[in-house]
Parts: C-alpha cells; structure tokens; sequence
C-alpha cells in the first residue's frame, strides 16, 4: 500500500471494514445506562472486533501509529515497557518524578509493573489493529444499532484485549472481561490465554491511565484506577 500520499484516516479506513463506522452520528456511548449498555453488549463487541480483523499483512510491528500510519517497536515488549521509559521526549520526560510530587504511588506502581512483565509473553505475536481509546466518550451510538469510533489519534496495533481492557478500566461495574467471555464462548469464538492477556493489558492501560491522572492531580480517579487494578485478577481467576 503507498502511504506517502495518503492521510493517517485514509490509510486506516482502508484497512477497514465497512461493518466499522469511523464518522457516526448519534451520542456518546458515555451517556449509556448500564441496563442499556447490556442490551448492546453484543453489538460493542462485533463492532471491536471487526476493527481486529483487518488485514495488516502491509505494517510491521506494534505500537501506536505515526502519522504515516508506521509503527515505533518491532515487539510487543518494547513497546510496553518503553511507555514507561524515563528518556522519552515530551510530556513524559522524567516521569518518576511524580512519585514525589503527586499521589502516584511508587510500591503500587512497581507492584503492577513487576507483575505485568511475565505476562507479556502471553501477548507478544498478537497483532491486531486497535482503536486504543475504547473509553465511552470515545465511541458514539444511537442507543439501538449503531456504534462508531469517530477519532483515530491514539490507533495502532497491539493485542486486540487491549481495546476491552481499556473499556473495563473506564467502567468496571460493566463486568467486561466476564461479559466478553460469555461472548466469545457463546459464540465459538476462541481467545487463547485470555485470562493472561486480558490481565497484561489491563495492568498496561491501568498503569499508563494511573500515571495521566496522576499527573493532572485527579486523586479521585487515581483510587479508583487502583481499586480496579487489585481486583482484576480476582475477576479473572473466577472465570
């Protein structure tokens, strides 16, 4: 495919298929009660997975897209672990910092850290298109039969379980690993490793969100990050 010449949105509704809306109408999925959320549980995961299936035979790697729709790391390894890299340039340069500076927990940061790197190996192969920013102001619906996911900016590829972990971290009371596979078994649909997986994006996205709200100073939302990080593992387990 020639990507020079083509915009970032271009290239990626190419990749697309025409199940997957990029400019929806409608409100966003945010407004959703939870009884309303569970009549469409089934349309939120056919829709997160047809973004998985599109064929990237034409990109290499993982990470979060550049503008020509390239990606930064050749594993998976190294695209988690370097988010956390004290070097990178920008907002994040010198992060640990904010270990002295705000209410970013170092013995709990360290914790999942630690915890998450034997689990990575679960994850590495798993190369799907994501949306990366499946949090419910993100995605747009019409309450009926209708999603969308109207901005790109945080896409790339990754393990697929990425997107519904970031969906459970936004709205834990939703049950979304436990939801998914019902799903999946319901359907036929097999996702090897998933209690790995899923636990290894769940401490990837709860760490990089943990240390966002951190850095805003919004302590509500860090303890609640927290809580739902020490209790996923507990959801897992019982699945």
């Amino acid at each position: 495919m020639e990507r020079c010449s083509m915009s970032k949105d271009t290239i990626i509704k190419a990749l697309l298929s025409a199940e997957v809306d990029m400019t929806p109408t409608g409100f966003v999925a945010d407004e959703l009660s939870p009884d309303q959320f569970a009549a469409m549980q089934e349309l939120f995961f056919d829709k997160i997975m047809s973004i998985h299936q599109s064929d990237l035979s034409g990109i290499a790697g993982y990470g979060e897209f550049d503008e020509d729709c390239r990606t930064r790391y050749a594993d998976c390894r190294t695209y988690l672990t370097d988010t956390f890299a004290e070097d990178r340039e920008g907002y994040w340069y010198n992060w640990r910092e904010l270990f002295e500076t705000t209410v970013l927990d170092r013995s709990f940061f360290e914790h999942y850290y630690a915890e998450m790197l034997p689990l990575i190996p679960y994850c590495e192969g798993r190369r799907y298109l994501v949306y990366n920013n499946t949090f419910f102001v993100h995605m747009r619906t019409d309450g009926k039969s209708q999603i969308g996911f109207p901005d790109w900016s945080r896409s790339g590829i990754a393990d697929g379980l990425l997107d519904f972990a970031i969906m459970d971290l936004n709205k834990p009371y939703l049950l979304i690993p436990e939801r998914l596979h019902a799903y999946a078994r319901q359907r036929g649909i097999d996702i090897p490793d998933f209690r790995e997986r899923f636990l290894c994006m769940g401490y990837y996205k709860g760490l990089d969100t943990l240390r966002w709200h951190a850095s805003i100073d919004d302590e509500v939302s860090c303890a609640s990050i927290m809580t739902s990080m020490r209790e996923l593992k507990g959801r897992l387990d019982a699945l």
